[in-house]
């Protein structure tokens, strides 16, 4: 975490977030401070609290936990994580719960009823090293909206409340977005950078394969970038923007934030898929082009083994319900993000164009849904966050992406209005080093 906080309130504009070195080490000087008993320095094995709202077959916590509890396939050889998970809070137990057989088969692991019980073992203070917030999936209320009010940021309030009781932190991760909710998102954020902990979320999309396995050059110029999927609203939406945004972060200038959105539904969003150009109401042609042509997931509209590019009418037949966010950037990057709800493509794609007129594609690799082996290079990142303490990749990208998500909700709610974003002026550096799985 080395950026410091906005200093106006949720309820204002805040200011734009910065890195730099003089608060990295202030608030490294903070964390020593707060946690004196480091896990560095200790020399038994970390140890993890598991907090999830479901536990079933194929869900993010049998995805997550069970790499931990029971290894996984990583670079030629079956990796088991240096770390244990010790306890576990599961909050809706179903007919088809994983949780209790796996405490059985994993007698380290006990199940607690409540949040705060699993973080102190039963006792009055914080006795895990590293937590895993995992809240996707299950029954909860949905909003007038369409977003799921998934507990994410009132589990992380549970957390927090151990922390400052017992004058000690662990790193946490947050699977996919902070928080349906935009303030709740930047609560968490502000929090975790007043106590100094490492806080890492976000999406297995940035870190899974890519075909090709390239990443974007470092520091190139881009003009005009999109991301499309076949997923659907709030929780399909972040792994999208996540996808895409991993892409142009590395752009010229690192990342400067989002200053408006607009979002296309219905006859609009058709108009726009006509209009061939951003100037035009719409996005550039190009871009959804070279996006469809890097799936292998796509749904030929003719009968063909041809990879047979649809036409407007082709997707209006196939993807009726498809809708579609523009991002407008600070720094004047233009992005798009297009959910085609139907048979279009299977997979997620992004594709930038380059100042100069060249094009940068890349297709974000999810194989063997039995398998799921795109959550390995998450679990790996995640060990490194409990390992090391800090995040392998900057939170600020995930805080951005839940922004834009919400944002682009709004828009949708607003009955597709332009919406300005100030409160999204975020800025980082990304990593040089690309992070993504070149297994």
């Amino acid at each position: 975490m080395n950026t410091p906080r906005s200093e106006r309130s949720l309820s204002g504009a805040p200011e734009p977030v910065h890195c730099s070195r003089r608060t990295f080490l202030a608030d490294m000087a903070a964390t020593l401070a707060f946690a004196p008993r480091a896990m560095a320095v200790e020399r038994r094995r970390p140890r993890i609290a598991a907090l999830t709202t479901i536990y079933h077959k194929y869900s993010p916590s049998e995805h997550i936990i069970d790499r931990f509890l029971d290894g996984y396939g990583w670079e030629g050889r079956h990796h088991r994580p240096a770390m244990d998970v010790v306890s576990l809070h599961v909050e809706q137990v179903g007919d088809n719960d994983l949780s209790r057989e796996r405490a059985g088969r994993h007698p380290q692991m006990k199940i607690y009823p409540t949040i705060a019980e699993a973080l102190t073992r039963g006792g009055s203070n914080l006795a895990v090293d590293g937590v895993l917030l995992i809240g996707e999936h299950g029954k909860y209320p949905v909003n007038e909206k369409g977003q799921t009010l998934y507990p994410r940021y009132e589990y992380f309030q549970q957390v927090v409340d151990i922390y400052r009781r017992s004058g000690r932190t662990a790193p946490l991760f947050n699977d996919k977005h902070l928080s349906w909710n935009w303030n709740y998102a930047k609560q968490m954020y502000d929090t975790a950078r007043e106590l100094g902990f490492g806080f890492m979320a976000g999406s297995s999309l940035p870190v899974t394969w890519r075909q090709p396995p390239v990443d974007l050059p470092f520091g190139a110029h881009v003009e005009e970038v999109m991301g499309i999927w076949s997923g659907w609203m709030d929780g399909g939406d972040i792994h999208v923007l996540e996808a895409l945004q991993t892409i142009i972060e590395r752009r010229r200038g690192g990342e400067t934030g989002v200053r408006a959105v607009e979002a296309f539904r219905g006859e609009r969003f058709w108009k726009a898929m006509e209009a061939g150009s951003w100037k035009a109401g719409g996005w550039d042609s190009r871009l959804l082009e070279a996006a469809l042509s890097r799936s292998n997931q796509l749904h030929s509209p003719r009968p063909t083994y041809s990879n047979v590019l649809p036409t407007t009418a082709d997707l209006r037949r196939l993807a009726p319900d498809s809708y579609a966010y523009r991002f407008e950037y600070a720094d004047g990057l233009r992005a798009s993000i297009v959910q085609f709800k139907g048979n279009v493509v299977g997979d997620c794609n992004v594709a930038a164009r380059l100042k100069g007129g060249d094009y940068f594609s890349v297709q974000f690799y999810l194989p063997y849904y039995s398998m799921w082996n795109f959550f390995s290079p998450l679990v790996h990142h995640i060990e490194s966050l409990f390992l090391t303490g800090k995040s392998p990749y900057p939170i600020e990208r995930t805080l951005l992406t839940t922004g834009m998500t919400a944002a682009g909700i709004e828009s949708l709610y607003q009955q597709q209005r332009r919406l300005e974003t100030p409160h999204l002026a975020i800025r980082y550096k990304p990593t040089r080093q690309s992070t993504f799985w070149r297994a």
